[in-house]
C-alpha cells in the first residue's frame, strides 16, 4: 500500500504540473498548436533521462524514489516519458527491431483506438 501511495502522490503532482504547463502555454502561444503537450513531452523525456541516470548512479536505484518520481510524477506529467524510456531500454539492449515495432505499433494503435472511441461515441449519440 505504501508503494501505491507513493505513485498516487507523485501522479497527482505530475498531472497538476501538466495542467499548469498547458494553461501557461495557451496564454503564451495560443491554441493553434498543442504547445503544452509538446512542451510536456519534451521536458518530461529530458527529466526521465536525467532522473533514471541519477537513480542508477547516485541514488543506488531507490525503489521508493523511482515509484514517486518516475512512475508517479513523470507518469502523471507525461506517459510519453515512460514510452520513450521503454523504447530506449529496448534499443540499448540491441533489440532494434522490437524497439521499432514497439514505437510503430504504439503510435498507430493508439491513434486508431482514439479514433475508434470517438467513432463509437458519435455513432451511438
Amino acid at each position: 500500500m505504501n508503494n501505491l501511495l507513493l505513485v498516487a502522490v507523485g501522479g497527482a503532482a505530475g498531472a497538476s504540473a501538466r495542467h499548469l504547463v498547458g494553461l501557461m502555454s495557451i496564454r503564451a502561444f495560443g491554441t493553434e498548436f498543442p504547445a503544452g503537450t509538446f512542451i510536456v513531452n519534451i521536458v518530461g523525456c529530458l527529466a526521465m533521462g536525467l532522473f533514471v541516470g541519477l537513480l542508477a548512479h547516485r541514488f543506488q536505484g531507490s525503489q521508493a524514489l523511482r515509484l514517486l518520481i518516475a512512475t508517479g510524477f513523470l507518469g502523471g506529467f507525461t506517459t510519453f516519458s515512460a514510452f520513450s524510456l521503454d523504447f530506449t531500454i529496448l534499443w540499448e539492449r540491441n533489440e532494434m527491431a522490437l524497439a521499432i515495432v514497439y514505437v510503430a505499433a504504439s503510435v498507430i494503435l493508439s491513434l486508431a483506438a482514439l479514433a475508434a472511441g470517438l467513432w463509437i461515441v458519435r455513432t451511438l449519440a
